[in-house]
């Protein structure tokens, strides 16, 4: 199991220190180590990535970003998938994409690791929801579900065939059999 490490730094001086990989977080005074990928969680993450892009970037509807620092009300996350609505992408003065994003994104996807408290992760995706994310995914590999947070903080558990609600505009139909196929390479 991970280990979560108190600190008493706060926000800023967590963001003062040098990034590791894996990335840690910073939620309520609290660092936390995120799991080091491993194979599913790798090709979970890059196919998401690659799937919501093909079908959201063209047309600037979204774009999906692996293992972003979103930072907002004291705390510090980084999503294994951050997927943002185009117009809220934060930009530069020049209209280039910024290095810190200060917002959380519309989409949050997780993906559990085998060493990872579900809870911890579920938590994680409450507080997003409490802040302004739309939609969170937490894929859980080892029982191939995914349990999803809504906006209202309904959480509603998907299998098997069942399609996979998205943000608003991207047409991607996905079904929770469609994600966990991407393993079988």
């Amino acid at each position: 199991m991970i280990a979560t490490i108190e600190k008493t730094n706060t926000l800023e001086e967590f963001l003062q220190q040098a990034e590791t990989k894996p990335p840690q977080e910073f939620i309520n005074g609290v660092i936390t180590p995120k799991p080091m990928p491993q194979g599913e969680h790798s090709t979970l993450q890059s196919e998401l990535v690659s799937a919501v892009n093909q079908v959201t970037k063209a047309n600037k509807i979204a774009y999906a970003f692996p293992e972003l620092r979103c930072t907002i009300n004291n705390s510090s996350i980084v999503p294994d998938v951050a997927v943002f609505v185009w117009d809220k992408i934060p930009r530069t003065e020049k209209g280039r994409i910024a290095n810190r994003f200060e917002r959380l994104p519309d989409w949050s996807i997780e993906i559990l690791s085998p060493d990872q408290s579900l809870m911890k992760v579920l938590d994680k995706l409450l507080f997003c929801s409490e802040n302004g994310t739309n939609l969170g995914w937490l894929i859980n590999p080892e029982d191939e579900t995914i349990l999803v947070v809504f906006s209202d903080q309904k959480v509603k558990i998907f299998r098997d065939d069942n399609i996979l609600p998205v943000l608003d505009k991207i047409e991607l139909n996905l079904t929770v059999n469609d994600i966990f196929n991407w393993l079988n390479i």
